[in-house]
């Protein structure tokens, strides 16, 4: 793993302990230890290479092989709404019960990410009516309002339009900056327009 950072006198969020594990009980992702503190992080590779893997395993929604996280007492954010379990859910009924979870989702902040993402007209379809990209906006509301100390987003931008990629990009950029709440975002490569606090890349 390369790895490309700055310094920082932020305690960290998450930190990793010689992690370990994949999916179906491969070993993708070894023995990594690795912290990240509130801002802006980046986690790249090519495709199977396992960025997807690490945030699950960050998030707990993968168990690890071996090795620890340490997590923050208010929880990780991680959604994917990829599977057919959710078709018949509707928008709104996703971010209610989301909104559950995290104690300090931001609704203001959800109803502005809804305007902005033209998320509106869809807020009482079901999933199964969505676009790929507007599916993707159901969790990216989600991720941004949720108000969780550590976000995590697997290829934000695949499958949206030009003005919200706009949006997403926006937010992460003024995140970098947050002194207390993380963003890890896993995609192929870093923006040249965005500035992460840290780069992982993962091979």
């Amino acid at each position: 793993m390369l790895i490309t950072s700055q310094t920082s006198d932020l305690p960290a969020l998450l930190r990793s302990h010689h992690l370990s594990g994949g999916p179906s009980g491969e070993t993708i992702i070894h023995d990594l230890s690795f912290a990240w503190w509130p801002g802006l992080h980046w986690v790249c590779g090519d495709e199977g290479s396992g960025k997807t893997s690490l945030l699950r395993l960050l998030a707990g929604d993968l168990p690890a092989l071996q090795g620890t996280v340490d997590r923050p007492s208010d929880g990780v954010f991680w959604a994917a709404l990829k599977g057919s379990e959710h078709d018949q859910t509707t928008v709104q009924a996703c971010w209610d019960q989301l909104q559950t979870l995290y104690p300090t989702w931001q609704h203001a902040l959800q109803e502005d990410l809804i305007q902005a993402l033209d998320m509106e007209r869809h807020r009482h379809k079901p999933l199964f009516m969505l676009s790929t990209g507007s599916r993707r906006k159901v969790m990216l509301v989600a991720a941004l309002a949720s108000g969780a100390s550590v976000t995590l987003l697997d290829q934000p931008f695949v499958s949206l339009d030009a003005v919200s990629v706009r949006v997403i990009k926006d937010f992460l950029s003024e995140a970098a900056a947050h002194p207390s709440r993380a963003w890890i975002v896993a995609d192929y490569e870093v923006p040249q327009d965005l500035s992460p606090n840290s780069v992982l890349t993962v091979s």
